[in-house]
């Protein structure tokens, strides 16, 4: 393992420090709303009683942040009520998780499954770990820790982002899988997909004003397992202080919507009014869902957590601390604003002509 002294100088030969000037401006000028407020509101030492990982919490505090994920067309978090897994959760005989990796690789190798996404009219390119859906056509597969909320208990409920959906009633089969790609998955398909006219999958918004994701995956990486459970504790106390609801288990979807997007009558532009109708009213609901998840990459950077928003973004932040959770809640969560020095990188965080993430 590299000592902090050498990833510093190996960070300084590559280029990968930026000063916190330098990073802000580069992030403003690519439209992506951003703070300046410090991402700790306790003096450091601090003497508030926050939650301590321990001594043996070796974490990179060298290394340049931004830039340390990989871009995706889609991530899916699937039901399995726990909250740790085997070591690589694609791997898992049998699995959702496993059947859509085999699903998503036959996919990316055939022309019968898969289509280029459509051409998309961007802006000049964007800092490195920032990207748009069209960036990429990887699926992003993680296990959740969130029990199914599906009719038939033996089917699973998946979340797909940045679409900011659920699919109740996905069964554990690599005919679930192939059913789940082809109408919310393909990287051809916009944010409503296309319903089949006959199965088991149903879809709905998911029913939050944001959602937190945790890395908890222990066989991964102890650090992972260490952090997450108290992080979860320190959202639900900072959340609850500024009068939001938090959530560690899925709400089901179908009490917040009159029916499923497969029942809506019309065309695709009237799926998509209807989608929207249901995600604009979200965020004054002032509801949080917490789930910890399997492996995203960059365990060394822990506690890790993703944030998504109604709107469509994500936001990746490492080195997090209970210490930085109050500051998190305050400007990104309710504030909709980035905080650099903890940014790893995100999805849709460029939005001209808004103010705040949390703008349509």
């Amino acid at each position: 393992m590299l000592t902090h002294g050498i990833r510093r100088l190996q960070a300084m030969l590559l280029g990968h420090n930026v000063s916190p000037e330098k990073l802000y401006a580069e992030l403003e000028a690519s439209s992506i709303p951003v703070s300046t407020a410090d991402c700790r509101t306790c003096q450091d030492p601090c003497d508030e009683g926050h939650l301590s990982y321990g001594r043996r919490f070796d974490v990179d505090m060298e290394t340049q942040l931004l830039g340390s994920i990989k871009p995706y067309r889609r991530q899916v978090i699937i039901s399995t009520g726990k909250s740790d897994w085997d070591r690589d959760v694609t791997d898992t005989k049998g699995s959702l998780a496993a059947h859509i990796h085999t699903v998503a690789h036959k996919a990316a190798h055939s022309s019968v499954f898969h289509h280029k996404a459509e051409e998309e009219v961007v802006p000049a390119s964007l800092p490195h770990g920032i990207y748009r859906p069209s960036d990429s056509t990887k699926i992003s597969i993680l296990n959740g820790n969130h029990t199914t909320v599906s009719e038939d208990h033996t089917h699973e409920t998946v979340l797909i982002l940045p679409d900011y959906k659920v699919v109740t009633g996905v069964p554990s089969t690599l005919h679930g899988a192939e059913a789940l790609y082809q109408t919310a998955l393909d990287p051809s398909l916009g944010r409503t997909g296309i319903p089949l006219e006959k199965g088991t999958l149903k879809t709905w918004v998911l029913p939050y004003s944001c959602l937190i994701l945790l890395c908890s995956h222990k066989r991964r990486d102890n650090r992972c397992g260490l952090s997450a459970p108290k992080l979860e504790q320190s959202f639900i106390h900072s959340l609850e202080h500024h009068g939001w609801m938090a959530d560690t288990k899925l709400e089901d979807p179908s009490l917040t919507m009159d029916y499923p997007l497969e029942e809506v009558n019309g065309t695709e532009e009237d799926r998509e009014a209807y989608l929207l109708k249901h995600l604009k009213d979200l965020p004054s609901e002032k509801k949080a869902l917490i789930l910890r998840n399997s492996h995203i990459g960059g365990h060394k950077y822990a506690g890790n957590c993703i944030i998504y928003t109604p709107q469509g973004a994500s936001v990746w932040y490492g080195r997090i601390t209970p210490h930085e959770i109050e500051s998190i809640v305050v400007n990104t969560i309710i504030g909709g604003l980035v905080l650099p020095p903890l940014l790893r990188g995100g999805i849709n965080l460029s939005r001209p002509g808004c103010s705040t993430l949390n703008d349509w």
